[in-house]
């Protein structure tokens, strides 16, 4: 593993992303919003890799995208090396691409089918202007290939030769090209077979230790997560359930949505998984136009409170939305529930 620091890289201050829902075909009118992300805060220090987990539709892609500027915040701040992107001009934002890049989740359709891997791989060093010349181009093309497990030649093919795996270390080899310290790994892996998961894991891994990078790592499963993540965040319904060291968060979960997740999780031994307690969640996730107020996880919570948990002021409870606060209940370990 890469060396971690204290050194924080991306600090995320109560970020916030709303979809506007609209109505009407001449005279578009907003009715709603769609609350992906909804008042979310954290730290990802230099040289370490922040696992972000969560169900389906929680606000984890939403979170990785509005912290590389891809969708702009509704509110909130993200302070990236000492600099807000919020606030940025577009002019400085565009150079300061060049240090953070993004892995998408789906091999298939994040490569142009009209450009061969070589130039795909190369594109951002054109549009950088990081090479002066043609053969240098080849060079650096060939280099990136080669660093991914894939070899120069390749770089003549067009995506529909290749494998789902290996489509996907082109997209890292994309990302890698403009030399950033940050990536969003947008669950990188979620396509693939398990086998391919396996190296594809690996090989980030060996980079990340190779070339010095900080990695936001976004996926749902949770067993992927643990292994590559050294914290993890745990988010529901567009909010942050809980923060924690990804050991601790295994062995001593908190919040009932974690503990819920975890015990959801397959164990190779029989005996231990046919006696473990399971914490079987009610209902569905309700929709993020209109979260419950409140915890947003109180209508499926096994331990809620009717009152204390739906909105109603309570100690622990925010004085203006009866939202729970992330408190931190053990060095680096936060919590929001009450009844943590």
């Amino acid at each position: 593993m890469t060396t971690k620091s204290n050194e924080v890289l991306v600090d995320v201050q109560n970020l916030v992303k709303y979809f506007p829902v609209t109505a009407g075909i001449l005279f578009q009118k907003k009715v709603a919003d769609v609350k992906a992300v909804d008042d979310v805060s954290f730290k990802i220090h230099k040289g370490e890799t922040l696992g972000m987990v969560g169900e389906s539709g929680c606000g984890k892609t939403t979170v990785g995208r509005t912290m590389l500027q891809l969708y702009k915040p509704t509110s909130g701040n993200v302070i990236f090396e000492g600099n807000d992107l919020t606030t940025m001009a577009a002019r400085d934002l565009r150079a300061m691409r060049r240090r953070m890049q993004m892995i998408f989740q789906d091999p298939y359709g994040s490569l142009n089918p009209r450009m061969s891997a070589g130039n795909i791989v190369g594109e951002p060093l054109v549009v950088h202007k990081m090479t002066r010349s043609r053969a240098e181009f080849k060079d650096q093309v060939d280099e990136l290939l080669t660093v991914v497990g894939l070899s120069p030649y390749m770089g003549a093919r067009f995506p529909h030769e290749f494998s789902g795996g290996q489509r996907q270390r082109i997209g890292v080899a994309r990302a890698l090209a403009v030399r950033p310290s940050f990536i969003v790994c947008d669950e990188p892996v979620s396509a693939l077979d398990v086998s391919i998961q396996a190296q594809l894991i690996n090989l980030l891994e060996e980079l990340q230790e190779q070339f010095d990078l900080t990695y936001l790592f976004v996926a749902h499963d949770l067993s992927v997560v643990r292994h590559i993540s050294d914290r993890i965040v745990v988010m529901y319904l567009g909010k942050i359930a809980e923060i924690a060291d990804r050991n601790e968060l295994y062995e001593n979960p908190l919040h009932p949505y974690t503990q819920a997740l975890l015990s959801a999780v397959p164990i190779p031994d029989p005996i231990v998984e046919a006696t473990r307690e399971r914490t079987v969640l009610q209902g569905d996730v309700p929709s993020p136009l209109n979260p419950p107020s409140g915890c947003v996880f109180h209508p499926r919570c096994p331990v809620a409170v009717d009152g204390d948990c739906s909105g109603n002021h309570s100690p622990g409870l925010s004085n203006e939305i009866g939202v729970p606060d992330l408190r931190e209940v053990s060095p680096g370990h936060f919590v929001s529930c009450i009844k943590v």
